[in-house]
């Protein structure tokens, strides 16, 4: 279990590893709506979009590897929602089960209120029961159930909103 690690803002350097754990995630039909790897010509414009004073981009390096990452952005992009924050979070498959998303969202809640964030949001597929769980025991509450939106491998899937006031 992971009860400590370097937790530190992301750089350019660490992009192909962050998308490294993101693309492993794509395929499995339950944690992402992408359904090809993004390169880090495609992400870089999202990577400096980050600003670490107001939504940051982390990672938490153990064992001398990014083990997970969390982000926030903009909710909707208009100045109205600048106290709303989307939270993602994505951990290596090596790590998965170790505590290192509880960790690293522990972490980025205790940072909410200096970054001026006052609402979390967590757009979570219905069937990704270990995100919904972890969400649930740090009080995120569901907020929104979007019936049959996205189509991955074939099938529908809906999308669970998840919410926290700070």
């Amino acid at each position: 279990m992971i009860q400590h690690g370097l937790v530190r803002d992301a750089t350019e350097e660490d992009l192909q590893e962050i998308l490294d754990i993101y693309n492993a995630c794509i395929g499995n039909g339950i944690i992402t709506a992408d359904t090809v790897p993004v390169t880090v010509e495609e992400r870089l414009p999202w990577f400096k979009a980050h600003q670490p004073e107001s939504r940051p981009l982390w990672v938490l390096e153990a064992d001398g590897e990014i083990a997970a990452w969390i982000s926030l952005s903009d909710f909707y992009g208009r100045p109205a929602y600048q106290p709303t924050a989307e939270v993602s979070i994505y951990v290596s498959e090596k790590w998965r089960g170790k505590g290192a998303g509880k960790y690293l969202l522990r972490k980025m809640l205790e940072a909410c209120p200096k970054l001026g964030v006052e609402t979390l949001l967590g757009f979570i597929f219905s069937e990704n029961k270990a995100s919904l769980k972890l969400f649930a025991s740090f009080g995120f509450e569901t907020w929104g159930h979007l019936k049959e939106v996205a189509v991955l491998d074939g099938r529908m899937h809906d999308l669970m909103i998840t919410g926290k006031k700070i």
